[in-house]
Formats: structure tokens, sequence, C-alpha cells
């Protein structure tokens, strides 16, 4: 099963993909924290890229591919994987189409978490990490018991560059504008699955995975040359 988790930053696409990477043992791939860990490893990709998510932009196409090529290459990857966070733009997802017509595949679903502006924001905006053993709050949803210290290691909390206030506004407005055109593609091609992403947690992946079982099925009539 190939899935791409589609939607705007802070609309639980990770948090879902890492429940459903568990359950359906597929891996999790994340555009985002590929590109961050080059980032933080200070190689070359990682250094141009950087420039652009600090400002709230997209990162190139060719920067993103490259790093998603060679991971859905990767031996794990032949039974499926989730991508989270790609493709983002109709360009990208025209070489992802392409990259797996190559090897024999195609994406079975297109999930698309749909969430409001104003949630976005307060998601993202008050996202605070641990600089010493990168554990997550929330200053509203899960606030450190002392503000600005780490629970489980005491170190200090910070905002990464990318959840400031104006970078996150920043970022909304790019997305749409960029994906546009994205999602019509994949609505046409008849994979386009929207998930309602303003419910709880528990209820959003209950939708997902009755979502894949319909669509596994469907398959299996297909293959079998029932219709």
């Amino acid at each position: 099963m190939r899935i791409v988790f589609l939607g705007p930053p802070g609309a639980g696409k990770g948090t879902q993909a890492e429940t459903i990477s568990k359950e359906k043992k597929l891996p999790h791939i994340s555009s985002g924290n590929l590109l961050r860990d080059a980032v933080e490893s200070g190689t070359t990709t990682g250094i141009h890229a950087r420039q652009y998510i600090d400002k709230g932009q997209l990162v190139p196409d060719q920067i993103v591919v490259d790093i998603i090529r060679d991971r859905i290459l990767k031996n794990d990857c032949k039974n499926g994987f989730i991508l989270d966070g790609f493709p983002r733009t109709l360009s990208q997802a025209k070489v992802l189409d392409e990259m797996l017509k190559k090897l024999g595949n195609k994406l079975d679903v297109v999930f698309y978490f749909v969430v409001s502006k104003e949630s976005i924001v307060l998601r993202l905006s008050g996202r605070r990490i641990c600089n010493t053993c990168g554990t997550n709050y929330h200053i509203k949803f899960v606030p450190p018991a002392v503000d600005g210290i780490c629970d489980k290691c005491g170190g200090k909390l910070y905002q990464r560059a990318d959840d400031k206030l104006e970078t996150v506004q920043e970022r909304i407005r790019v997305y749409h504008e960029q994906t546009e055109d994205l999602i019509a593609y994949y609505k046409k091609n008849g994979i386009l699955k929207e998930i309602e992403s303003e419910t709880n947690i528990e209820t959003i992946t209950k939708n997902i995975l009755d979502a894949i079982k319909g669509v596994s099925q469907n398959a299996s009539c297909i293959n079998l040359g029932v219709v």
C-alpha cells in the first residue's frame, strides 16, 4: 500500500502517519524530518534548504525530490510506504508518479487533511521543543509543569524558527497557493480522500484505517476481475 498524507502544516499528518505506520507496518517517510536532518547535519543539501525553511517558503522541488527518491529506493519500501509532506506541488506529484511507474508501482490513495487556518496557527505557533532530549510540548495543549523547562530532562524549551507566528502565516499562504493544482490532480485521478482533521485523534485514525480497508478491498476485486 502506497499512501500520501497531504495537508497544510499543523494538520496532524505526522501524528497520524506514525500511528498508521505502526498499524499497517509501513515506513513513515516525512519530507520535513528528512530535510531537518539534512539541515542539522550541515550537509550541502541542508544548508541550501535552510534558507527556504527559515522563511516559511517551500524548498525547491529538486532538493526534496532527490531526498525522497533515495529514501523510497531503500528495501523497507518495497511493499509500500506512507509519504508525509511530499509531494507538495504538482510538479513533485508528476515526478513521483513517474518514479513509481519505473518501479512498476503507483500510489493507492492520497489522504487530504482538512483543517481551518485558525487551528493551524494555534497548533504550530504554540509548539515548543526541548533542546536537550527533543520532547515536544504545546503551550496550550501539552504545557510543561514549569514554563520553558522540559519535564523529562530539565532542558530548555525553544520555538522552531518555522513555528513563529509570522512564519506560520506565510507557510499557510504558500501552501495553499502551491497545492491547489495538486489537490485537483489527485481528485481527477480518483485517489483523493478528504479527512476532517478538526476532530479527535482517535476518530481521525479510525476514518483513515476504514478508508485504507476500502481501498484494499476495491483493489482485490479489480485484481480478481470483479466489478
